[in-house]
């Protein structure tokens, strides 16, 4: 049996609004002809799906069992269009923390997809938001869970932190330093500290009790700040590049090594027909620089860095 969408989706729409007028101003279209389809959808089904009385409309029974089906058919036949509609848009990408500097890792990528339309998000949630209301095809930055349902994220490089210190600071000398020799030093973070879960955690993990926040107005003004006072530190991943300032030293993290999980995140269904194409370019370049080697023995991650998964093995 063939439907006629227009059909289902005029059930669809007078079922939800349970009111043909609201439902024939959705459709842009008069009542009589809303009813009109309703009606031959009926006969073709050959059931009744709609009470028309003086309470107003009501599911039967069938129509019931046949909402959820109709709903999921509609949204099938959106996709299927859209797929094709969309073939030549843009991909539209959204980042997100901007001092640990995103488009670094996003870049050495872009070029396997040049159609590529970037944007900038505020933090994890917000992005989260555009994704769900469909104003961004996906994003690029750190995952934490929980996720919301209908969202798919997909880990892509794991890069190691350094520690950012004023030239002044006691181990601004040291070749490397281990975690737990910054206990007694202040961390320095742009920007509230419960709003930044990398920062947070690791502060927990290691003992961390000082914290100083910020205004992230930038990497100038990160360093600028965190030259002030020779207790505090930063973090920051080894690959950011940073200005010439004399007064800043960044040094390796051992014992364990930090590492900052960088993540492609989109929806689950409906996706844009080159997001495929961008996953792959990830997955050669992740393989060609062996970013996503972890030794669990030598590197720390947050627990929740890799919801729902172990971490990667160890090539």
């Amino acid at each position: 049996m063939d439907l006629d969408l227009a059909q289902v989706r005029a059930f669809v729409l007078t079922a939800e609004e349970r009111h043909f007028g609201h439902a024939a101003q959705e459709l842009s279209i008069s009542q009589q002809a809303l009813s009109k389809r309703i009606a031959r959808l009926e006969t073709t089904l050959g059931r009744r799906l709609l009470d028309r009385g003086g309470q107003g409309v009501r599911l039967t029974e069938a129509g019931r069992r046949f909402l959820e089906p109709a709903r999921q058919a509609l949204t099938a036949a959106d996709q299927a269009v859209a797929a094709v509609l969309e073939a030549h848009r843009p991909l539209r990408i959204d980042v997100w923390g901007h001092l640990y500097a995103p488009m670094r890792t996003l870049a050495q990528v872009s070029t396997a997809e040049p159609r590529l339309e970037l944007g900038h998000g505020r933090d994890l949630p917000a992005v989260i938001a555009a994704l769900l209301h469909g104003d961004v095809d996906a994003a690029f930055g750190r995952v934490h869970a929980p996720l919301p349902a209908g969202l798919t994220h997909r880990l892509v490089r794991l890069e190691p932190v350094d520690v950012i210190l004023s030239a002044d600071h006691p181990l601004a000398n040291a070749p490397a330093i281990r975690p737990e020799q910054l206990r007694d030093g202040v961390l320095w973070a742009p920007g509230a500290l419960h709003r930044l879960d990398f920062l947070r955690r690791f502060a927990d993990s290691f003992g961390i009790r000082e914290r100083a926040e910020g205004t992230n107005l930038g990497l100038d003004h990160f360093l600028a700040d965190l030259a002030l006072d020779t207790r505090r530190f930063g973090l920051l991943p080894a690959d950011v590049p940073l200005p010439p300032r004399p007064a800043i030293r960044s040094i390796p993290l051992i014992g364990p090594t930090p590492l900052y999980a960088w993540s492609l995140l989109w929806r689950g269904n409906g996706a844009h027909p080159l997001l495929d194409t961008l996953v792959s370019a990830f997955v050669a370049e992740a393989e060609r620089n062996r970013w996503l080697e972890y030794d669990p023995v030598h590197d720390w991650l947050p627990e929740n860095d890799l919801p729902g998964a172990d971490p990667p093995a160890t090539p």
